[in-house]
């Protein structure tokens, strides 16, 4: 099962059609819920640099990711150590969730973001149309952001601060991220996979919306 997910996700990787998807809806679900309930995302976002629990709940998958990462790639003449690599990913879990306490959420969020990366590039990579790159350049500006948020933590929080300062900027923003995902998933639908159809499982679906 575990093998199954990994090369569903990077060797050949989701098709593109199928990611755009994923992608559009979530950004679209996201913006649409902070352009709607601004009282319930503004305190959400306010307190999320330092809630401990998420950033349990964050650390767990991103550590669970990478271990189904080094678990199911090709170590090559590395295979030697892929059992003493996976103790010390078990062990860096809980070192990191007993030690680094402080903007845990954010440090878990900004690793989450590098991991997502791979999977989106990868359904992309050498495809048509040349809209792809909407999500292309969605994953390397998340990567990016990502690598900030890991080693400068506090970055978040000033972010948060500097878009909830002004109610104009907060809305701009989530409409802007949400126009982002309605295009995202329009090409998606309409653009993207035609020569994938064979292989993307929600082809069938699309077909009728499609074409």
């Amino acid at each position: 099962m575990f093998q199954d997910l990994y090369e569903m996700l990077y060797r050949p990787g989701l098709p593109l059609r199928t990611m755009g998807i994923i992608v559009g809806v979530w950004l679209i679900v996201s913006h649409a819920i902070a352009i709607f309930q601004p009282n319930l995302v503004g305190p959400f976002l306010k307190k999320f640099p330092r809630n401990e629990k998420i950033g349990i709940v964050l650390v767990i998958i991103g550590f669970a990711w990478t271990f189904l990462i080094w678990s199911c790639m090709d170590l090559g003449e590395f295979f030697k150590i892929e059992r003493a690599v996976q103790v010390i990913l078990i062990a860096g879990c809980f070192g990191v969730i007993h030690y680094v306490k402080e903007f845990l959420a954010v440090r878990a969020a900004g690793f989450l973001l590098i991991l997502a990366a791979a999977p989106i590039l990868t359904s992309a990579f050498l495809k048509d149309p040349e809209s792809r790159l909407l999500i292309v350049a969605l994953a390397y500006v998340g990567a990016v952001i990502g690598m900030f948020w890991v080693g400068l933590p506090y970055l978040m929080r000033d972010q948060i601060n500097w878009v909830l300062k002004d109610k104009r900027r907060y809305h701009l923003l989530a409409f802007a991220g949400l126009v982002y995902g309605v295009a995202v998933l329009g090409c998606a639908i309409f653009l993207w996979g035609k020569a994938e159809s064979e292989v993307d499982p929600l082809a069938p679906a699309l077909t009728l919306i499609g074409g």
